[in-house]
């Protein structure tokens, strides 16, 4: 029969009751995770493409945020979703929720600043690709640092910010991870 034992230091010993002298360690990687969803509203086009996107045109969108770690904070959280929802979805509701997304270059760019229209300016096409870069890009800019996650409740151990970024479907566009650790 083979036993399994947990110890403090979250290794597991192993042996079997018959042989008392097989005996084994072994680590246990527990893995955690919290996703936020956040949903927001845009509008955009697309400059020099033949298909239907090249009119201006709207979308609702989801980003998925993943947070992944190995070890709980002194909350037993893997962070705190009002983190999330004030550090990641503030930025979104600010600068991307309700608003044309548009190339600099794009001619729809100077009527809609007269009109006041809110706008979020882009180098290169708005594609939902591109849209999805960018949340990832600004996401790995404010959560990169630990003190903007209340770091104090953050249990000692190492870290990973998973991030995914989602069509409605649930396809992944892109995802990446940003590693850090506290008190190692």
């Amino acid at each position: 029969m083979l036993r399994f034992e947990r110890r403090k230091d979250c290794t597991i010993e192993t042996s079997r009751e018959k042989n008392r002298s097989i005996h084994g360690r072994v680590r246990l990687l527990a893995m955690y995770s919290v996703t936020k969803r956040i949903d927001f509203c845009y509008g955009h086009r697309l400059l020099d493409y033949d298909g239907i996107c090249k009119h201006p045109h709207g979308h609702n969108a989801v980003a998925e945020i993943e947070v992944r770690t190995d070890a709980l904070d002194t909350r037993n959280m893997v962070v705190d979703f009002s983190d999330i929802k004030r550090i990641v979805k503030g930025w979104i509701d600010r600068e991307l929720d309700h608003k044309m997304i548009l190339r600099r270059d794009d001619p729809l760019v100077e009527p809609l600043r007269a009109l006041g229209e809110p706008m979020y300016l882009l180098e290169s096409n708005p594609t939902v690709e591109r849209i999805a870069k960018l949340i990832y890009e600004q996401g790995r800019e404010l959560l990169g640092s630990v003190e903007q996650l209340r770091a104090p409740a953050l249990a000692a151990g190492k870290y990973s910010l998973h991030w995914s970024v989602k069509t409605m479907s649930g396809t992944d566009l892109l995802e990446g991870d940003i590693p850090f650790s506290v008190g190692n």
